[in-house]
């Protein structure tokens, strides 16, 4: 049965859609599922950073007990992704992008009850480099976390 809310709404509830479980979890997959999304606002490519993805890597190995989506606190912007199914990279990053339909770059703002955070980070003009991780939770689900150096979604500025 799929989820009838807002999919950013179902993956934080637990009711998350189910996706094929085809491997899309490399560093180029990563890559070309968030400069997509960037090429299609003119903004530039982002490149993997071994030192961000050893950060992601490190932070979602913290999660594997309890794969809750709670931010890391740390330099780099954040986005992460929680699946109770195994959740491909691309997948993530696609949910991420999602958001778009509720972003309005007029007011620079989201609609009302939405989310739309996500998918400013994918985009955001000064993030340079990228970093992300999967890991297996012990409960069977998949948390997916991806970092950008630098960070973005500064109140008052516009992604791009």
């Amino acid at each position: 049965m799929l989820c009838k809310l807002p999919l950013a709404l179902c993956f934080l509830l637990g009711t998350a859609l189910i996706f094929p479980s085809y491997a899309q979890d490399t560093q180029q997959d990563y890559l070309s599922a968030h400069n997509q999304a960037r090429a299609a606002v003119n903004v530039g490519p982002l490149t993997w950073d071994d030192k961000v993805a050893a950060y992601a890597q490190n932070y979602a190995s913290q999660r594997i007990s309890d794969c809750n989506l709670v931010h890391s606190g740390g330099p780099y912007g954040e986005n992460l992704a929680w699946s109770s199914a195994d959740l491909s990279g691309t997948d993530a990053v696609k949910m991420w992008v999602d958001e778009k339909a509720y972003y309005d770059y007029n007011s620079n703002s989201c609609a009302q009850g939405q989310q739309c955070g996500h998918y400013t980070q994918v985009v955001w003009r000064d993030s340079a480099r990228v970093g992300c991780a999967k890991v297996t939770c012990n409960s069977g689900g998949t948390f997916i976390g991806c970092n950008y150096d630098p960070p973005g979604n500064f109140i008052g500025q516009r992604p791009f």
